[in-house]
């Protein structure tokens, strides 16, 4: 009886104490000068105003409140940046006040917030090391100079795949090629090994490794990218209404199992090598890590540190490029125009020789402009990762941004501001075709705030200089090699190609793009 009587008063009191924090939450935010915003509604807040893309959705609503707005999403009070100005109020004005992150929940799978450079709070010794030891030894210029051997090899074997396509007249999955592609590059310069094989990827029953490490990545790159309750309600995150924590922390579970053998097997082979004194041979990434001492302590990295940070860059060194190849790709495929300015520019550039090499990207503007246009329609992260307001700030317009809000900047909208870009949902790289020392140049390093692919401040990607390196490179040769045609259309699709988006981890498309490559 008595289980009974708290089966049947459990839900009652759980929406009470909720109903009374909504209300609470409400009495506060009328007294703290927040930014306008939409009317919200009992307890859910503006949830339901949000979709499947709330990057489009809260571009609507800057559209009516401005371009800072507070919403309420269940109990969390939002504020949203929307304009190049609010997006450098947010990350250049008060970087420091907004540096914090706000963490969701499936980030306390394992712990995960408290290793990983992209969750722990800037202030952290273990952010500082993390930071530069990726800084210095992974993506600085003279070790990406050090690796361009590795990045022509994988773009090779990705243009030989793509021949053996053509010839057999099957269709290339463009997305599935170039995440392929960027998993091994990334692979080769951490363990010196390969993780996929690109010639089988095909395979998704998970019988070897690397089909299995694919998929794994691949799922939780997706479950990550879900809506979960407990982002929004807080208080009942314990108690993971949808179990995505606990789906998270099971995929992480794979993942680290076959990160942590590459580890096991690379400390047993050092063992071997001193044991043997072994030609020391040039060190990867992984060594680098395992070398590492900090200045302060002495101390090296715990292995949950490690698995962390590697885990991070698998996610995101993966899926962002690969999304980005098939964006510009799918553009160029519906402006054959672009498609041809860009072929004319390689032919060019390039001229007879087989391969491009990373030393002719700076001579292709006109693909460099085409880029750009693709990070501004389709940013990879349309609403950059969530940051936090680590104290009270008042912004422009004398609004006030309370401790603990979390804080969103919608680069997506901010790419397709009207007042900015004119016509901006047209595909136009001409637009990016002006001198850099022009004062009218626009660039995504983080300096111009109304193209943002990258974020800004002390919270930008790490990883840009890798990816812009492997994105330029994977497009010009795939341009320079192969001409491009879309498949034959359907009944029910009149140009065969659809470019409804799909927004999980990054911003991709909803029907991966397929397209015939014919060899030049």
């Amino acid at each position: 009886m008595d289980m009974e009587l708290l089966l049947l008063y459990a839900p009652c009191c759980l929406v009470l104490v909720l109903s009374s924090l909504y209300l609470l939450g409400l009495y506060a935010d009328s007294r703290r000068n927040l930014p306008p915003g939409p009317r919200p509604l009992p307890l859910v807040g503006s949830l339901f105003s949000l979709g499947a893309l709330p990057h489009r959705s809260m571009a609507r609503l800057a559209e009516c409140h401005g371009p800072v707005m507070a919403l309420r999403l269940g109990t969390v009070t939002t504020i949203v940046a929307s304009s190049a100005d609010a997006a450098r109020d947010v990350l250049q004005r008060h970087d420091a006040a907004f540096s914090g992150r706000s963490l969701p929940d499936g980030t306390h799978a394992f712990a995960h917030y408290t290793h990983s450079m992209v969750w722990l709070p800037t202030s952290s010794p273990r952010w500082r090391a993390l930071r530069k030891v990726c800084s210095g030894e992974l993506f600085a210029p003279h070790r990406l100079d050090t690796h361009q051997s590795l990045r022509r090899d994988k773009v090779r074997r990705l243009v030989s795949h793509v021949a053996r396509l053509a010839r057999d007249g099957a269709p290339v999955a463009v997305a599935r090629l170039a995440f392929v592609t960027a998993l091994n590059l990334l692979s080769s310069t951490i363990f010196s090994t390969d993780l996929a094989d690109i010639d089988i990827i095909d395979d998704d029953s998970g019988s070897s490794p690397a089909s299995s490490f694919k998929g794994v990545l691949a799922e939780l790159n997706a479950t990550v990218g879900l809506p979960n309750v407990s982002d929004f309600f807080p208080e009942v995150a314990r108690l993971d209404p949808q179990g995505l924590r606990r789906r998270i922390e099971s995929l992480f579970q794979r993942l680290h199992a076959m990160m942590d053998k590459q580890i096991e097997r690379r400390l047993q082979d050092r063992v071997a090598a001193a044991a043997a004194a072994s030609p020391k041979k040039e060190k990867d990434f992984l060594d680098v890590m395992l070398d590492y001492r900090g200045a302060e302590d002495g101390r090296g990295f715990d292995r949950q540190t490690l698995l962390s940070l590697l885990s991070d860059l698998f996610s995101a060194g993966t899926d962002t490029s690969a999304a980005t190849v098939e964006w510009v790709m799918a553009e160029l495929l519906l402006n054959p125009s672009s498609m041809a300015k860009a072929r004319a520019e390689l032919a060019q550039v390039i001229g007879s020789k087989p391969e491009v090499e990373e030393s002719d990207i700076a001579q292709l503007k006109y693909l460099q402009a085409i880029v750009k246009e693709a990070f501004r329609i389709h940013p990879p992260a349309p609403l950059l990762l969530p940051h936090q307001a680590e104290t009270t700030t008042q912004i422009r317009g004398g609004y006030a941004v309370p401790k603990g809000a979390r804080v969103v900047v919608n680069v997506w909208a901010i790419g397709h501001d009207g007042k900015v870009w004119p016509e901006p949902d047209k595909f136009m790289p001409e637009r990016f075709l002006v001198a850099e020392d022009d004062e009218k140049a626009v660039d995504f390093r983080g300096r111009d705030f109304e193209l943002l692919p990258f974020g800004s401040g002390r919270r930008m990607c790490p990883g840009m200089p890798l990816a812009l390196r492997m994105v330029h490179l994977m497009l010009a040769s795939l341009l320079h090699r192969f001409e491009w045609s879309l498949l034959p259309p359907a009944d029910d699709d009149k140009n065969g190609l659809d470019m409804t988006e799909r927004l999980g981890l990054n911003l991709s498309m909803a029907t991966p793009l397929q397209a015939i490559a014919t060899p030049v």
